[in-house]
């Protein structure tokens, strides 16, 4: 572990302030029915997704929560490593989750593997944005179950 390593880890913390507080404080949308069991969600600013219980046309909600979950700790990665100077060229999320069998069948335990290269990524900066991610900033972990047991690792490639 170098001491420029660390000088970004510190700083990391300095710059986060105001991070993630220009939110709108209340979120609208609507879920219109369109036909058999085939919804149309929509965003208060015109972003659709399509949920389908059938799985044909759309996704079922309880993937989009999944994915949900994976967006918002990957976005705050990439910002975070982005602010300790890494210059990223590949990042994906692979998220399994697993569901209570009967219902309701909300997730029980959800684990993610992050795949990413670049330059100046070191396992002190993923484990640190991994943590700061999950103990304080991923507003979308933080709206779950406080019982869901979520596991997450890296491969730096």
């Amino acid at each position: 572990m170098s001491n420029k390593e660390d000088k970004d880890v510190e700083q990391l913390e300095g710059s986060l302030t105001g991070y993630k507080e220009k939110i709108i404080p209340v979120n609208k949308g609507s879920v219109t029915w369109d036909k058999e069991l085939i919804f149309k969600g929509r965003t208060q600013r015109g972003e659709e997704i399509d949920f389908d219980a059938q799985v044909q046309w759309g996704c079922m909600p309880t993937e989009s929560l999944l994915l949900s979950v994976a967006g918002c700790m990957a976005i705050d990665c990439v910002s975070f490593l982005q602010k300790m100077k890494a210059v990223i060229s590949k990042f994906k999320v692979d998220i399994t989750g697993e569901r209570n069998p009967t219902p309701p069948q909300y997730y029980t335990k959800m684990e993610m593997i992050i795949h990413i290269s670049g330059e100046n990524i070191t396992p002190k900066k993923m484990e640190r944005v991994i943590s700061l991610s999950q103990e304080k900033y991923c507003s979308v972990y933080h709206s779950l179950r406080k019982d869901l047991e979520v596991k997450v690792s890296y491969v730096i490639e």
